[in-house]
């Protein structure tokens, strides 16, 4: 790799995720248990070219975070976490392996399956599978910085009560895939749901709020990509304050972001809220036997929830392999930080939540004692979202 261009400065810890200023972005990341976080940066004509590794030596009550200067919007980056292997202690970490920013603002592109994102190979010595040492760079999206700055004009939320809601749940997609008065490069995409045609349409109905049906950013999960299939309905999510690149118009980095503003500003204007569907209870990555894209390699311990035999297995409250652990301060502070960010950056409505009983246990998995809904009470914005 060629020398950086770039220099490191020590930044701050607080926001998380990648801010970005005009002199350069702050750069901040959550791992408890990793003994070492380091800064990628690509570039290239397709930006898979990484161009610098900054190693990233402060850290504060467990967030590492460097300041970059003349790092600019739209620049390309991931993490590289160190730390133990020890599976049945619950700690994956591999530094071959580049993660996604959990509070990353865009991905370049979809996740897609490849045997280089998984963090062991199948040999196993004892008790521990061999980590599988192949970089990952390659195969893996890229997140995005992006630049918050958006002209909402006068937008106001309609602030509709809740007794006089009319719902029309709808997929992004599908919405407007086929439809004859939809601009064909806008179908199936945030610009073609917020049309003329779709909004007339709605009102048409006396529908004054569209139920969304998940634009977190997801991940196929393999046994369907190996069918030659994928996750439609975006069910699994991998990055919790990115909109889903599927839905964008067009190929600019973070270009989602916008055209997703651009969606609500014109639901609003019509008199009409938009309101989330969000799977907080559980992420992308599967089982312990799934790949290491995001949580499982920033800090496997702390995201997740594991059973209590010293197995270092997955608890799988949900069905789908994982189980996300609410019960961690940090991992509940990531999904109230990304309800506000949805809220206050994306002006959405509301939310309809996924899954609701596995956000309701406890530290232990028991009912009645979910600090997720302790805390989403005494918030003054969310509780009354």
């Amino acid at each position: 790799m060629p020398k950086s261009k770039f220099l490191a400065l020590p930044g701050i810890q607080y926001p998380l995720g990648a801010t970005y200023g005009r002199a350069g972005v702050n750069f901040s990341i959550f791992s408890e248990h990793a003994t070492g976080a380091t800064l990628c940066l690509f570039g290239g004509a397709d930006g898979n070219e990484e161009v610098a590794r900054i190693r990233m030596s402060e850290r504060t009550e467990h967030i590492w975070h460097t300041y970059v200067p003349g790092v600019r919007a739209g620049q390309r980056y991931g993490y590289r976490m160190s730390g133990p292997y020890d599976p049945p202690a619950g700690h994956r970490f591999n530094s071959a392996k580049l993660l996604i920013d959990p509070y990353a603002r865009a991905l370049d592109r979809m996740p897609r399956w490849h045997e280089t994102m998984m963090g062991y190979r199948s040999i196993t010595t004892g008790t521990a599978p061999l980590l599988d040492m192949r970089d990952s760079a390659p195969a893996m999206p890229k997140c995005v910085v992006v630049d918050s700055a958006y002209d909402w004009e006068d937008d106001r939320k309609p602030a509709i009560a809740s007794q006089d809601l009319v719902i029309y749940e709808a997929h992004v997609k599908g919405m407007t895939a086929t439809h004859p008065e939809v601009l064909r490069r806008t179908r199936g995409k945030y610009a073609g749901l917020a049309s003329p045609a779709v909004i007339k349409h709605l009102s048409s109905l006396g529908v004054n709020a569209i139920e969304l049906m998940p634009v977190h950013q997801t991940a196929p999960e393999h046994r369907l990509e190996k069918l030659g299939l994928t996750n439609y309905w975006g069910y699994n999510s991998i990055g919790y304050f990115a909109a889903d690149v599927r839905f964008a118009t067009g190929n600019a980095p973070g270009g989602c972001v916008t055209e997703f503003k651009s969606m609500v500003k014109a639901f609003h204007q019509a008199g009409i809220e938009v309101i989330l569907d969000v799977v907080y209870n559980h992420t992308g990555e599967g089982d312990e036997t799934g790949p290491t894209m995001c949580f499982r390699g920033i800090d496997n311990a702390c995201y997740y929830r594991l059973r209590p035999d010293g197995s270092g297995r997955c608890e799988d409250f949900t069905g789908t392999g994982n189980t996300l652990n609410m019960s961690h301060s940090r991992v509940l502070q990531m999904v109230m930080d990304s309800l506000r960010y949805w809220l206050v950056e994306m002006h959405v409505d509301g939310f309809r939540f996924d899954l609701a009983t596995t956000l309701a246990r406890g530290p232990r998995g028991e009912f009645g004692a979910s600090p997720f809904f302790a805390a989403i009470t005494q918030d003054p914005m969310l509780s009354t979202a």
